[in-house]
């Protein structure tokens, strides 16, 4: 099992811990609240990600075959999807997030209960992760 794999295993299991969606919501909202702070020279439009819904900004850096992210949202929900987000790609090896496939939101049911404005930004943010790894593979 790769780092990302691993990492998806153990969010999947973390979400099957609570019994319905309003505790798997809250959940979410306090992985957005251990986000780092995110630096505010930039929230630029640069970083800036679209088709979500709230404003998110994702800046990648580069360390050796390692991609890192850091991300901010204005919405406590989003910010718990990149607090996720984070958890499965940010420190990964590019060629491993380029090969990957998010399979872990269906398994955590985040597919069936995101509003359609949140799933569309949660896919932007996933197509700039990927499309960030695949430049960099």
């Amino acid at each position: 099992m790769n780092e990302i794999e691993q990492a998806e295993h153990e969010l999947v299991e973390e979400f099957q811990v609570f019994d319905n969606w309003m505790d798997r919501y809250q959940y979410l909202i306090d992985l957005g609240r251990t986000l780092p702070p995110f630096p505010e020279e930039l929230r630029t439009e640069d970083h800036r990600i679209h088709g979500c819904q709230s404003q998110v900004w994702l800046v990648t850096m580069h360390r050796g075959d390692r991609l890192d992210f850091q991300a901010i949202s204005d919405s406590a929900i989003v910010s718990g999807l990149i607090a996720v987000l984070m958890r499965v790609y940010s420190g990964r090896r590019s060629s491993e997030i380029a090969g990957s496939r998010p399979d872990f939101i269906k398994a955590i049911g985040l597919d069936a209960h995101l509003s359609p404005t949140r799933s569309n930004g949660l896919r932007a943010m996933l197509q700039a992760i990927t499309a960030a790894a695949a430049e960099a593979a």
